[in-house]
């Protein structure tokens, strides 16, 4: 588990904070003897979100902002589930003894979500609102079925704030990358279990805008310079988005020219003292 960064400011008085909960597939020392016979499952789309925290970071990076990041696997413990859910333990781990679940519980995924929700409270507290952007990725092909979007915005469509942001970033990855399939609440549902559904248990639509980014996995195997490519694409149409949310009379800027750099942070930012919609995520 890890953080870095420091607030920062801006876009209509929210501050911006980024996590990553599935960035990596790391089985700690305990565990790993238990784990020997899955390393193929380890390394697949079931173990972590490929690609995920490289976005996370990058995104971290160009605006700013903190990153909230575990790389334990979600085979282990899956940080974003809620404690009871099915799916929040692989099988064979659901069968341990209570007590080494509560272990790992503690050990693991108690201490990552008590980071995100105090530092969520604490920046809700310094700058009134905060934007959580949850950093995923999706496997191309689950269960025989194609997935038919390149990238995934998943909200609550019931909070304003979610579903406008979303509408405007979805229009402005139309304007700086109109090759992108960007498609709202797939390929699973925002309001599914998941940790910015717990966040909204827990503040208010105007305080907590909480919104899963989710990239198709078919770009992190492309080469370098694609997969570079779509992260700027990512950076450049939300920071269009969070600043048409300043002014929402701006008019659309057209698309990032050759010579054009990727903006490093917002300008007026300022330092601060899964089966379809409804199933497995995969």
């Amino acid at each position: 588990m890890s953080s870095r960064g420091s607030r920062q400011q801006g876009h209509a008085g929210a501050a911006l904070v980024i996590t990553c909960e599935h960035g990596g597939n790391r089985i700690p020392a305990p565990y790993r003897e238990f784990f020997a016979p899955y390393r193929a499952l380890l390394d697949s789309h079931r173990g972590f979100d490929a690609g995920s925290l490289i976005m996370a970071r990058a995104l971290a990076a160009a605006f700013g902002v903190p990153l909230l990041s575990a790389t334990v696997s979600r085979l282990l413990v899956d940080l974003n589930r809620s404690v009871g859910h099915r799916q929040l333990h692989f099988d064979p781990v659901r069968e341990l003894p209570d007590t080494r679940r509560q272990q790992i519980l503690q050990r693991y995924y108690q201490p990552y979500r008590s980071q995100v929700e105090r530092f969520v409270t604490e920046t809700i507290a310094a700058s009134g609102r905060v934007i959580h952007l949850s950093c995923h990725s999706f496997t191309p092909e689950l269960d025989g079925h194609q997935r038919t979007a390149d990238i995934g915005l998943l909200y609550d469509p019931a909070r304003p704030g979610e579903r406008a942001l979303c509408a405007r970033w979805k229009h402005m990855f139309a304007l700086h990358a109109p090759e992108l399939v960007v498609r709202r609440n797939y390929p699973y549902a925002g309001r599914n279990d998941g940790l910015t559904t717990w966040l909204r248990k827990r503040h208010s639509p105007e305080a907590y805008v909480g919104i899963e980014l989710e990239l198709n996995q078919k770009h992190v195997a492309r080469t370098t310079q694609q997969w570079a490519t779509l992260r700027e694409a990512v950076i450049e149409s939300l920071h269009a988005a969070m600043t048409a949310c300043d002014d929402p009379a701006a008019k659309p800027k057209p698309g990032r020219g050759p010579n054009r750099p990727i903006p490093t942070q917002s300008p007026n930012a300022v330092s601060e003292p899964r089966r379809r919609a409804t199933g497995v995520r995969t």
